[in-house]
């Protein structure tokens, strides 16, 4: 999946106190992640022969309709049910098996929030939620189908634990940690190719923020694909004399405060980023954290609070402010509010 060599880890940084955990690779290459969710599926399915894949009508979308073709046995069409899907699931739960819900983000949140509240977060159901299509991403398909709600809801319900890889290598392995957690999961993931960061078999750990990046000026705490824009981010600014460190928060909850307070420390300015809403989702989960542990000047980027029209996804991540330019903006007034 983009590359076969090993993630490199550096030793410590001399005089930060901070290593980065992995180093990334270029980003040059672009993967989606539904191109390789059926094989990630297939290869967790032959060590967990009780997992169980559901999905609503969006098999290919999603990226299970090759899984759902090679094994029927582990497979439940549902159609456009998506309230059923869940309900099913939480069923199935109690029969022992570990269901897996594949769907639209849009409706993954929106349309069977009460579900997942009642059913799967209420009795702690071993039930993981896979949300393709998350943000903006789908672009053409409209408001309809882009989710900008989703961590935030799903972040407040207890029992969740909330989950939004950076890129398809990453996705791969912390799914494959979803399932072998016991309680629910939610992991949402990207429609379009995104840039390959992680090597195949990278250590992520779930709950764990990984740290691409040592800097002592600005610290860029990002999920999604808004991470490689992080990184573009700070290469710019490294050319104006700003040291940025990059963080890969995969997990909002539960959040690494360990982590993002250490960074915050040693920078002294924080600049958040996602693909949603800045209300509810990873800026108001550092936020939260920054306010109550470590309170240093903050800013946030991602969609302000509105909703997005149609168009590619990569015109509309630049006319919504997600763009490498406007993370570099915000990075500096940040930098000069510490000053």
């Amino acid at each position: 999946m983009g590359t076969t060599f090993s993630p490199v880890i550096k030793m410590e940084r001399p005089g930060t106190g901070i290593s980065p955990t992995i180093t990334p690779l270029p980003g040059s290459s672009l993967l989606a992640v539904h191109e390789v969710l059926s094989s990630a599926l297939e290869d967790i399915a032959r060590d967990h022969p009780e997992l169980v894949v559901l999905n609503a009508d969006t098999a290919k979308s999603c990226g299970v309709d090759k899984f759902f073709r090679a094994h029927p046995e582990h497979a439940v069409q549902m159609g456009v049910a998506e309230q059923n899907m869940v309900l099913v699931s939480a069923g199935l739960w109690t029969a022992g098996r570990i269901p897996v819900v594949t769907t639209f983000a849009a409706f993954a949140c929106l349309r069977v929030c009460e579900q997942v509240r009642t059913s799967i977060a209420y009795p702690g159901a071993n039930v993981k939620i896979l949300a393709s299509h998350a943000g903006i991403s789908p672009g053409e398909d409209g408001v309809t189908h882009q989710c900008i709600e989703d961590l935030g809801i799903m972040r407040t319900i207890p029992n969740m634990v909330v989950v939004a890889p950076a890129d398809a290598p990453s996705a791969v392995a912390l799914l494959r940690q979803a399932v072998e957690h016991t309680g629910p999961v939610y992991l949402r993931y990207a429609r379009p190719k995104t840039p390959v960061l992680y090597a195949d078999g990278a250590p992520l750990k779930l709950g764990k923020a990984e740290i691409l990046r040592v800097g002592t000026d600005i610290a860029f705490i990002a999920c999604g694909p808004l991470v490689a824009t992080a990184l573009r981010a700070a290469e710019v600014l490294e050319q104006d004399g700003l040291s940025c460190c990059v963080v890969d928060v995969h997990t909002i909850k539960p959040l690494d405060a360990e982590t993002i307070c250490k960074v915050a420390s040693l920078a002294g300015a924080v600049v958040t980023a996602e693909d949603h809403n800045i209300i509810g989702g990873l800026g108001s989960a550092v936020a939260e954290t920054l306010a109550e542990h470590c309170p240093v000047p903050m800013g946030r980027v991602g969609v302000r609070d509105t909703f997005a029209e149609s168009g590619r996804y990569e015109l509309l991540l630049d006319k919504y402010g997600m763009s490498v330019e406007r993370l570099c903006d915000t990075a500096r007034a940040v930098f000069r509010r510490k000053r």
